[in-house]
């Protein structure tokens, strides 16, 4: 099976279960366990915390139209997962 995780908790939770190996893409977030550091990244956020003060972000997401996050289909589609784990984003 070929797996695609997106969200952070579900990454870690199939580590556990022994399925790491079945991951083929992930989300900039999904970071543990630090072997999920060397899985494809299919998604990314349109903010940077990391570069942007609080101010910076706020605008950033009062401004955004639609999501925060990127996929990149063409890389998951590429990739061809069987599963998709991810979850909805609640309305800010």
């Amino acid at each position: 099976m070929r797996i695609a995780s997106l969200q952070p908790t579900a990454t870690e939770i199939l580590y556990a279960l022994g399925l790491g190996r079945s991951i083929v893409a992930r989300s900039h977030e999904c970071t543990y366990p630090p072997a999920a550091r060397r899985k494809p990244v299919v998604v990314t956020s349109v903010i940077d915390p990391g570069r942007m003060s609080q101010r910076e972000i706020d605008a950033a997401v009062r401004r955004a139209k639609g999501s925060l996050y990127r996929v990149d289909a063409a890389r998951l589609n590429a990739l061809a997962p069987d599963i998709v784990f991810t979850q909805s984003l609640c309305d800010v």
